[in-house]
């Protein structure tokens, strides 16, 4: 018996100094980056099997109220939306409503060369088509609400920057296409069918997709740092990035976000592996993007990534699948880029990761 008390003791006090150690150089880490006490922060976690090991707030969530920042704050997170509309997307094929090898033709008969682009090349931004972020008429409609239709149209006609399939290259319009592809199958709007399917199914109760003018609990507001000083962030109607990146969530609700990947619960496990293969180009050449996520490598171990940046905020998430490790950061400056630091923190967490048996 006593040995068995000194064994779990033993084991204790190893978690105590794994998790005392983890939390001073992942503060030292941020601290490094996230410099002014008194200027924009951000929010970051590291999660192990499932449960947060390390939760910190750095800087301010408010500076005209000088409202500090917590950890339970809200962000915009930009392009990591592209995770929730690639999942939705094989959530309807799940359901027989589509196939990701469909061309965007079935479904949008007036798309220009549609017959020839698949879902699949949406998904996974092999499609040539026009990047809608990239065209310099994107001033005239930023602050205008555009339907769908109306922002699919706003490029479409577009010429592409190359054959279908021919290579990779990183498109918000493939994803704006995917989220108006959503609503005419499933007959809901994006927001309803995001919300609905995924925010309340899995308790996600502080996501949202993104408004400047509903009252939200606890948000953080987006900053830009000029010579002079900071000054609110350019405002944009969210109409515009919609499925390619106007979601807003937390710590928490992304971390509930990856365990229920991690546990099929949206998805059966064949389906939900279509989102992190490395697909292959006409050529057969590899591609480090499955269907919402770079699938990249740290240092020999497979990684799953994808950060965004949207007008005011950044935001960085990397999961690694065989250490069941979730790190991720959000920035309410887009002075500050979280991406580089998360992954500091994932190499960090790896590198003292030592589980007990």
């Amino acid at each position: 018996m006593q040995k068995l008390i000194l064994f779990f003791t033993a084991i204790l006090l190893i978690n105590c100094s794994y998790a005392q150690t983890l939390e001073d150089k992942a503060d030292s880490l941020i601290l490094s980056e996230f410099k002014e006490a008194n200027g924009p922060g951000g929010v970051f976690m590291i999660a192990r099997k499932g449960q947060p090991i390390y939760k910190k707030a750095f800087g301010m969530a408010n500076l005209e109220l000088e409202v500090k920042m917590t950890p339970d704050n809200v962000f915009q997170i930009g392009s990591m939306t592209k995770q929730f509309t690639a999942i939705a997307v094989l959530m309807l094929e799940e359901q027989g409503k589509l196939t990701v090898n469909d061309p965007i033709s079935k479904y949008i008969p007036d798309y220009p060369n549609g017959a020839n682009i698949t879902i699949h090349q949406l998904l996974n931004h092999t499609s040539g088509i026009k990047d809608f972020t990239k065209m310099k008429a994107l001033g005239d409609i930023a602050q205008k609400e555009m339907t769908p239709k109306q922002m699919v149209d706003f490029f479409k006609n577009e010429p592409v920057d190359f054959i279908p399939g021919e290579k990779f290259e990183y498109n918000n319009s493939g994803y704006v296409v995917l989220g108006y592809l959503i609503e005419l199958v499933s007959g809901q709007s994006y927001e309803d069918f995001i919300v609905k399917n995924i925010f309340e199914k899995l308790g996600m109760s502080h996501s949202y997709y993104a408004t400047d003018r509903k009252i939200i609990k606890n948000r953080a507001y987006g900053y830009h740092k000029k010579s002079f000083g900071y000054v609110n962030k350019t405002v944009i109607n969210f109409s515009v990035p919609f499925s390619s990146g106007s979601l807003m969530s937390t710590l928490d609700d992304m971390l509930k976000w990856q365990n229920a990947l991690n546990r099929n619960q949206l998805l059966g496990s064949k389906e939900t592996q279509k989102a992190f293969i490395k697909y292959q180009l006409n050529n057969g050449q590899e591609v480090e993007y499955g269907y919402g996520w770079h699938l990249k490598n740290m240092e020999g171990t497979a990684t799953r990534e994808h950060g965004g940046s949207v007008f005011g905020f950044k935001s960085m998430g990397v999961y690694i699948p065989n250490k069941d490790i979730y790190v991720l950061g959000f920035s309410n400056c887009d002075c500050n880029s979280p991406t580089q630091l998360v992954r500091d923190l994932a190499k960090l967490t790896v590198k003292l990761d030592k589980p007990t048996k």
